[in-house]
């Protein structure tokens, strides 16, 4: 792979109830608009992963949560710069109906839903590990 002067880390949340995802619509603007994601965003500087998650999902959903567990990772390429995907399991103990700001909707779906909906690319990766564990479970 060759060397890239511009690499970000960005993370997505996997918020799992009842055997259900929580998923949202990205707002139709930007590379991902219109797409389904897990949520979460790009890391800031001197910022951990877990923090980048819990401030994106309160930036964007008024969700305060807590990060488990890394599940799942890989690089890809957008706009010349290379991003490191991280995602985590992330709970919601003290749940309430988010408020969106970036998203138009969002949805509690199952693994065999997540497959008729729209995702953005890096997402579809995160599908794919999930299937993974669900199947070696």
């Amino acid at each position: 792979m060759e060397a890239y002067t511009n690499q970000r880390i960005t993370t997505a949340g996997a918020l799992v109830r009842e055997g259900k995802y929580f998923v949202a619509k990205r707002e139709d603007k930007g590379s991902i608009g219109g797409l389904w994601e897990f949520p979460g965003g790009k890391n800031r500087w001197m910022e951990s992963e877990e923090e980048t998650l819990k401030r994106e999902f309160q930036e964007e959903l008024q969700l305060d949560i807590e990060v488990g567990s890394l599940f799942h990772t890989h690089d890809f390429i957008n706009k010349e710069t290379l991003y490191h995907q991280k995602a985590y399991f992330v709970s919601c103990p003290n749940w309430t109906d988010p408020i969106l700001s970036v998203h138009t909707t969002y949805r509690w779906v199952t693994l065999q839903d997540l497959e008729s909906l729209e995702f953005a690319p890096s997402d579809m990766r995160i599908i794919e590990t999930l299937k993974k564990i669900a199947t070696s479970s």
